[in-house]
Parts: C-alpha cells; sequence; structure tokens
C-alpha cells in the first residue's frame, strides 16, 4: 500500500474543476471534524471523492483507499487548498490482508481512528435470471463482504464517539430489478443494524446512507431511460449529485451527530418516500388538464 501527498497545496478554491452541474463549488465545511482520522473507501472518484473533500474542508485527516496504486489527480485536485490532511493508500476492500495491512499503518499512526466510510461499491445490471455466480460473488464481495472485514479490521482502534457511515442505495429500499446489488445492499442494510447494537455499548455510532440516482462515473453506464424514470418518480425532480450525498455522510461523521445511530437516511430526492404516487399524481393531474382542456 502506497503512501501518498499531505495536503500542503495552496491551490484557492476558485480553481476547482466545475461540479456536474458547470457551477464552481467549494467542498461544504462542518463542524466536529478537525483533527479527526477518518477513513474513505472508494475514494478515488464520485461519492468517495466528494466525501474526501468535505471531510478535508472539515479539518479532518482523510485516508483516502481506493484501488489505484497512486492517489488519482482528481482526489488531489479536489482536496488542494483545504485544511485537513490527506493520506492515501492503496486497498482491496475484498481482501482481509489489505485491511489488516492499513489497520496496522494507522495503529503505528497513534492517532487512533475516529471514523470510517464504508463507500467502495460496484454496480451489476443483471437481472436474476441473467446472473453469472462469479459475478454474484464480486458484487457480494464489494458491496458487503468489504465493510464487514472494514469494520472488523478497524473498529479496535475507534475511540468511544467515534462514527461508522456504510453507503446503501435507494435499491435496499425497492425491489429493484438488479438481483446481485440490490441483495447486497439489502444485506448491508442488517449489518449496519448489527453493528450499531454490537457497538453501541463501545460509543461507536454505525449509520446506513441511501443515495438515489447520483451523478456519478458509476451511474454513467445506465441506460438513459432510467435517468428519466427517476426523475418522473422523484418529487425533486431531478437526479442528486455527489456533494449531496457527502454532506450527509460528513454530519453523521461530526460531534453533531453524536446520539444518532442505527438510522437509515435516503439522500434520494424523495424517490423511496413517494413509493411512485408522484409519477400517479402528476399521470392525474395531466389527465385531469387534458378533461378540462377539451371541456
Amino acid at each position: 500500500m502506497n503512501d501518498a501527498v499531505t495536503n500542503d497545496a495552496t491551490r484557492s478554491s476558485h480553481d476547482r474543476p466545475a461540479d456536474a452541474r458547470g457551477a464552481a463549488r467549494p467542498p461544504l465545511a462542518l463542524p466536529g471534524l478537525a483533527g479527526k482520522t477518518i477513513v474513505v473507501t472508494g475514494a478515488g472518484r464520485g461519492q468517495g471523492l466528494a466525501e474526501s473533500a468535505v471531510l478535508a474542508a472539515s479539518g479532518a485527516s482523510v485516508v483516502a483507499a481506493d484501488l489505484a496504486p497512486a492517489a488519482p489527480p482528481a482526489l488531489l485536485e479536489a482536496v488542494a487548498g483545504l485544511p485537513g490532511e490527506l493520506i492515501y493508500r492503496r486497498l482491496d476492500v475484498t481482501s482481509s490482508a489489505d485491511w489488516a495491512d492499513l489497520a496496522d499503518r494507522l495503529a503505528a499512526r497513534a492517532q487512533g481512528v475516529h471514523g470510517l466510510v464504508n463507500n467502495a461499491g460496484v454496480a451489476f445490471r443483471a437481472r436474476l435470471g441473467e446472473i453469472e455466480r462469479a459475478d454474484w460473488d464480486r458484487v457480494i464481495g464489494i458491496n458487503l463482504t468489504g465493510p464487514m472485514l472494514g469494520m472488523q479490521a478497524l473498529v479496535p482502534l475507534m475511540h468511544q464517539g467515534s462514527s461508522i457511515v456504510n453507503i446503501g442505495s435507494a435499491a435496499a429500499l425497492t425491489p429493484h430489478h438488479t438481483a446481485a446489488y440490490t441483495a447486497s445492499k439489502w444485506g448491508l442494510r442488517g449489518l449496519s443494524s448489527a453493528a450499531a447494537t454490537e457497538f453501541g455499548g463501545r460509543g461507536i455510532r454505525v449509520n446506513l446512507v441511501h443515495p438515489g440516482y447520483i451523478e456519478t462515473p458509476m451511474m454513467a453506464g445506465a441506460p438513459a431511460v432510467m435517468a428519466q424514470a427517476q426523475r418522473a418518480l422523484t418529487p425533486l425532480e431531478r437526479t442528486g449529485e455527489a456533494h449531496e450525498v457527502a454532506a450527509v455522510v460528513a454530519f453523521l461523521l461530526s460531534d453533531a451527530a453524536s446520539y444518532v445511530t442505527g438510522a437509515e437516511i435516503p439522500v434520494d430526492g424523495g424517490f423511496t418516500s413517494s413509493m411512485g404516487v408522484k409519477y400517479m399524481s402528476d399521470a392525474i393531474r395531466r389527465a385531469t388538464a387534458e378533461d378540462t382542456a377539451r371541456s
């Protein structure tokens, strides 16, 4: 596993790349995170990158982990000029040996671990009748076994008041057709609930965030009809951005959420709460307007 840079760059927030909607957006900074050591998996892009940036903006020491041998340029760009520290480690979340190595390196820092974001994940859109066993095992290994291994490895280094945030999905709240992905995220719900109960007596909080359709590289391969349907079924009538998920994750890691554990928080524009009622309501509204126009 490779060391990377600490965050001593001087680039200002005005030099940051544009966000998904084209406007420069400095990362949000939250209180109650400065000086904390927080591990983020899948940190090289998408939500993990956004989470790392928010934490660095809040003064945390971010241990950003991903499969790349060195910190991706986009990650370095995202945290440049922010007050926190960035330490990059190569990590395969399915590898017990990688997790053990990371835990040993963090123990050697003698600062403990204050937070873990199990963000790394993989999407696979095969239906139940189509999926091969190897693909099933790969998805479950990354999305479900990975968070389990991460908690096993790092909880021994955590203090009272530490926080774990597991990244679920709106698919964990619905019967989404992507069999392996959906099963992995439903399983992560159970694992997170068990962990919140298991670790609560030690003062360690465990919460679950369920992103909806978020504009990230993971979703780049989704069919266009999926985004169209998502907007039609979502009360806010748009897809989400990675920084909107990152802000909720950072809150759960912060001291502001000190009495929040075992919670499941959708960040989905109201998609899962509406249960398709928005689509029906809009259809009724259109039909009523057409009837009125004809009369």
